[in-house]
């Protein structure tokens, strides 16, 4: 595998990710590194946690200068909030030590502070919805973008945002390159492609590096005792992500491990984009054994080294299964996802697992001990449990 200086990235940019432990590119990175700083199309097939918001992120951060107030050069459209905040994150610490500043705009929080970011920020990170709000409001234009990205392309259809992505990319200067990063490529994706894109680079994850190194379980658990299973499940894994179907049902089981003393943190659709933010950050921290949160966190949200996904009620399709699994196994990481069932979902569960291409093998619950050269290996003191409702 080439090096980031081989695959043409400037010395300082790679220097900045050799600090941060990043020293070998992903296949997904290798691939479209190359073309992408060249200035071409890219469509690039590749999983969540492939590493591919490096591979454009770089672009981003080589490729762009400093653009006038209200008047980005790099646009980078993602499907959620959460997304928006964290690929910013990732995008402002390549710019460090560059006059590029970085912005991120999504709805659920007010207009004053992203106006005032986005009047200093050459590359936008934004949600659809919430970026036609501004460009009607005259807040910013779209003039003189020469790079834009979309990233998670598939889940943007999923969610209905096409329409909105086709409108703001026909707004987009004439001569510009379009990045795409999707996990499928097929049906209203290829459509985009054909729109927008001009003879791309298509790249593809191939390696076994890339794909997700995931366990699948399926668990028979009484209703009555999954509360203690997962109390069980604390004391084995450093971080679980626990997945519930309704917001009631995510502040009742939450509540429910607080009595059981497993700390926890609440994220879902009726709290604020601050309180959900400070729930993150408190089980990012340890500062909670368990954070609540709805469906939106099976996409985007990125925190490192969780190594088990509990599936506390079935998802309500075999994608969302696929989406709430790949909260683990991440870059080359193991995990563990683990199915909780009762005995009158038994064919609800195996039709989502056979339409997400997993075997199900329906067993009594097996605690077995975490592998302590893992654990050894992740940082913090703390146990955690991340549940997730819709």
């Amino acid at each position: 595998m080439k090096s980031f200086i081989e695959l043409g990235v400037p010395a300082k940019f790679a220097d900045k990710l050799t600090a941060r432990g990043i020293t070998t590119p992903f296949e997904i990175q290798a691939a479209a590194l190359p073309d992408g700083l060249a200035g071409h199309d890219v469509c690039g097939k590749a999983p969540t946690g492939s590493g591919k918001t490096i591979a454009f992120g770089l672009v981003l951060a080589v490729r762009l200068q400093k653009s006038k107030p209200g008047q980005p050069g790099g646009l980078v459209l993602v499907p959620t909030r959460e997304l928006a905040i964290q690929v910013a994150k990732e995008i402002g610490l390549l710019c460090e030590g560059t006059d590029l500043r970085v912005a991120s705009v999504y709805g659920g929080a007010g207009y004053g502070p992203q106006v005032k970011a986005v009047r200093g920020a050459s590359i936008i990170v934004a949600t659809p919805g919430r970026l036609e709000d501004l460009l009607e409001r005259r807040d910013m234009s779209l003039s003189a973008v020469t790079i834009a990205v979309l990233d998670e392309a598939d889940r943007m259809s999923d969610m209905g945002f096409l329409p909105a992505v086709r409108r703001l990319l026909r707004a987009l200067p004439k001569q510009r390159q379009v990045m795409l990063f999707s996990a499928t490529l097929d049906g209203d994706i290829s459509q985009v492609v054909k729109e927008f894109q001009h003879e791309p680079k298509r790249h593809e994850s191939h390696s076994d590096a890339d794909e997700p190194d995931i366990d699948h379980k399926f668990w028979m658990v009484s209703r009555n005792d999954r509360v203690e299973t997962i109390a069980q499940l604390v004391n084995h894994y450093e971080r679980i992500i626990l997945f519930c179907r309704t917001k009631h049902g995510c502040d009742r089981l939450a509540k429910q491990l607080d009595n059981a003393g497993v700390r926890s943190s609440i994220i879902h659709g009726n709290k604020s984009q601050a309180q959900r933010e400070r729930s993150l950050e408190e089980f990012r921290r340890g500062r909670s054994n368990a954070l609540v949160a709805t469906d939106v966190a099976a996409r985007g949200i990125h925190i490192d080294d969780v190594p088990c996904v509990v599936h506390f009620d079935p998802p309500a399709d075999h994608k969302d299964y696929i989406h709430r699994s790949g909260r683990t196994g991440r870059a080359g990481s193991k995990g563990v996802v683990i199915s909780l069932v009762e005995s009158s979902q038994k064919r609800t569960v195996n039709k989502l697992a056979r339409d997400a291409g997993v075997e199900a093998d329906f067993v009594e619950p097996d605690f077995e001990p975490a592998d302590p050269d893992q654990l050894e290996a992740r940082p913090g003191a703390l146990g955690g449990v991340l549940l997730a409702v819709k």
